[in-house]
């Protein structure tokens, strides 16, 4: 019996310690991204309004972002006098946690993914439909009225927009047959869904930068406005936290993006120089998600910089009028093409 419970036990630990490690991989490389995402996001603004954009802290201004980071850090945390205290300060952290939440079934490569789960995208849908409640909560607690407004709209448009990313991800499930994300990546073998499923792509993306409240959809932030909307009245570390999940949340969507439409780990052409399961074979794969994530990433800033802030009743008639029809009108021919030619796009 003692050897039962210490072969069990020693199982159990090895198992616990395997698993703090792949979160520590997964977790660390994806703050120090965040982190460098606001310096990416400022060089390429900077280089489109031909700026210099940072370059005094370090090198280039590559230690900018470790600058922010401290400065923030350091900095005395002011509640509001009539906020409610608690709700105040775990609105950020429920932001933050989730947008670090979702990547437990990001698959790194094939096999290499910390929860491969049968109904991972229901997992994603999940986690990204529930950072609403952070926001609402944000500008509530504050007892102020702009953050109040600023959660309103942020609420309204969180809504709306996942809907249309809900009818999105129903045609890549028709046409990869699976809610498993690894299942999905390896049925774009053959060819990548941007291809058959281009208008879902292009709905998917728009609506990406609608539910992560990003520029020209970025109206619960709206400066001239709000002040800054839902966090109006957040400083120091938990305006940092806000900060940190809005720019990890930029990452899970463009992850999001790369799996569902670009393949995954999966790189052009089938080209696979290196032997199944080996090292050089994960990391193979890994440079091609990291490459396709840091493109639709870029896609990003590149919107902000081009594109001027919408009215929020275009924003409503967009998502309402226009992508849900839409979206609705494409998983119903998706389904009736499916049927009648028997046809997958991943077979």
């Amino acid at each position: 019996m003692a050897d039962f419970f210490t072969s069990h036990f020693g199982l159990y630990l090895g198992t616990t310690i395997f698993t703090v490690l792949m979160i520590l991989v997964i977790v660390v490389p994806l703050l120090l991204a965040v982190a460098y995402l606001t310096y990416a996001e400022r060089k390429v603004l900077a280089a489109m309004q031909m700026r210099m954009g940072p370059n005094v802290v370090g090198p280039f201004g590559l230690l900018q972002p470790i600058a922010d980071g401290l400065k923030l850090f350091f900095k005395e945390t002011i509640i509001p006098s009539g906020a409610s205290r608690v709700a105040f300060l775990v609105a950020p952290m429920i932001t933050f946690s989730l947008s670090l939440m979702a990547w437990a079934v990001i698959p790194l490569s094939d096999g290499v993914v910390l929860a491969d789960l049968n109904v991972g995208i229901l997992y994603l849908f999940a986690i990204s439909s529930l950072g609403v409640y952070g926001i609402v909560l944000a500008g509530w607690s504050s007892n102020s009225k702009y953050p109040f407004l600023g959660a309103l709209r942020s609420a309204a448009q969180m809504v709306s927009y996942e809907v249309s990313i809900g009818f999105v991800m129903v045609t890549v499930l028709l046409c990869a047959g699976s809610l498993n994300v690894s299942d999905i990546v390896r049925s774009q073998q053959h060819i990548w869904y941007c291809i058959p499923l281009l208008p879902m792509f292009a709905v998917f993306f728009i609506s990406a930068l609608a539910e992560t409240n990003r520029p020209p959809f970025d109206l619960p932030e709206a400066e001239s406005e709000l002040v800054a909307g839902y966090f109006s009245e957040y400083s120091a570390m938990t305006f940092a936290l806000f900060f940190l999940g809005e720019y990890a949340n930029i990452w899970l969507m463009s992850a999001m993006t790369s799996i569902l439409f670009l393949g995954g780990w999966l790189p052009p052409f089938n080209i696979e120089p290196f032997a199944d399961g080996s090292g050089w074979q994960v990391a193979w794969h890994g440079f091609w998600l990291a490459s396709k994530i840091a493109f639709v990433a870029f896609c990003f800033l590149w919107v902000r910089a081009t594109f001027p802030r919408y009215r929020y009743d275009q924003l409503m008639r967009l998502g309402w009028k226009v992508f849900l029809p839409f979206s609705l009108f494409f998983v119903v021919l998706t389904a009736g093409v499916l049927l009648a030619t028997g046809w997958l796009p991943g077979m």
